[in-house]
């Protein structure tokens, strides 16, 4: 049974962006950063604008920032007027920053229930949020329960998984009494298995979207692989409707890993489900027979090839033991040999060049495809 639909923006500039109902889910990522308003203007607001079209491009749907008090609260509201991608303000403790970010038009707000306040205070967001037309995440973390449900862990008479479907299924009852029907749910743990558990639980009992990851989940070896096994394994039961992939490292890599997770569900799935889009890369790990850098040929190249509009396999490869044979597949890939670099295509060379000459002439190869 699918969770049902639960449109985020859609007004003014705002992309509309649709999650749950059996749709694929969403990908999105959080700003690394705080900004203020001096990041707002002149050269330094067209980079920030042009790098959330990028991250846009890449196939992020929605962009969180951490909301800590007023003054962020006015710079948000400010950046969210000039993109149109639907911004997410991410609030702890005080509502009054919820109440002034719903004056702008950011696209939906993140509470916590452990942090907020009380009824009072919920209801006036949630009050503000339906005059405005805009959602709200529930969003329950295990390390910042309420306090009666975390003594009942610390006691052990209740299991860290039951307690963040519990903690989120107290709030959502007052969103209920108050007929605000535009929520979504997060439940997140830095526990792998918590997390499967917790939203395997929630979803048998509730019809709400869900946004699904792992929290805390280290920098981008060890995050990947545990948001790999988590996301992996619910998204293949058809638990999660969008999805971050939370790593100390940046957002671009946020909304790569992402991606691939969403594409390995899909080739696990089998068919039934839409094809792939947008370009996969395949390359070797490199090693002494190496006669081409695939390591910074691949990190210069990474976040343009997976900006662009094409339904193409690249292989970037060491040597030619790795280059056009076993990688023969591929749209278009680039490998070294001796002091030359080999481009080709579909297992054939299509152009040997000097290395200096490699980057352009791969892009210009690139724009043939």
């Amino acid at each position: 049974m699918h969770s049902r639909t639960l449109q985020i923006g859609g007004f003014a500039h705002v992309d509309a962006v649709f999650l749950g109902g059996g749709l694929p889910p969403v990908i999105q990522t959080m700003w690394k950063d705080r900004l203020s308003i001096s990041d707002l203007e002149g050269e330094s607001g067209k980079a920030l604008v042009a790098r959330i079209a990028g991250l846009k491009k890449m196939g992020c749907g929605l962009l969180r920032f951490a909301v800590p008090d007023l003054n962020a609260a006015e710079v948000l509201g400010n950046l969210a007027s000039m993109v149109s991608m639907p911004l997410v303000a991410d609030i702890h403790f005080d509502y009054r920053i919820a109440l002034r970010c719903l004056d702008f038009p950011i696209a939906k707000i993140r509470i916590n229930p452990g942090n907020i306040g009380n009824r009072d205070k919920v209801e006036q967001v949630a009050n503000k949020a339906a005059a405005n037309s805009r959602s709200i995440r529930i969003g329950v973390n295990a390390g910042s329960l309420p306090l009666d449900i975390r003594q009942c862990v610390d006691s052990g008479s209740l299991e860290s998984a039951e307690a963040l479907v519990l903690a989120a299924e107290r709030e959502i009852s007052v969103f209920n009494e108050l007929g605000f029907n535009s929520v979504l749910v997060s439940m997140k743990a830095s526990s792998v298995a918590d997390t499967i558990k917790a939203n395997r639980i929630f979803a048998e009992r509730s019809d709400l979207p869900l946004h699904v990851g792992v929290t805390e989940a280290g920098p981008l070896i060890a995050g990947v692989v545990r948001n790999a096994t988590a996301l992996v394994t619910l998204l293949g039961e058809g638990i999660g409707d969008t999805i971050r992939v939370s790593l100390s490292d940046t957002m671009e890599n946020e909304v790569i890993a992402a991606r691939e997770i969403l594409e390995t569900v899909r080739e696990l799935k089998g068919t039934g489900e839409a094809p792939r889009h947008g370009v996969r890369i395949v390359s070797c790990p490199r090693c002494g027979r190496s006669g081409f850098d695939t390591h910074a040929f691949t990190a210069q190249w990474l976040n343009r090839l997976y900006a662009m509009d094409k339904n193409i396999t690249v292989a970037i490869m060491g040597c030619a033991v790795n280059g056009p044979e076993e990688a023969r597949h591929a749209d278009i890939g680039i490998t070294g040999a001796g002091d030359k670099v080999l481009i080709f295509s579909k297992g054939k060379v299509i152009r040997t060049i000097n290395a200096i000459e490699a980057d352009a002439a791969f892009e210009e190869e690139l724009r043939r495809i």
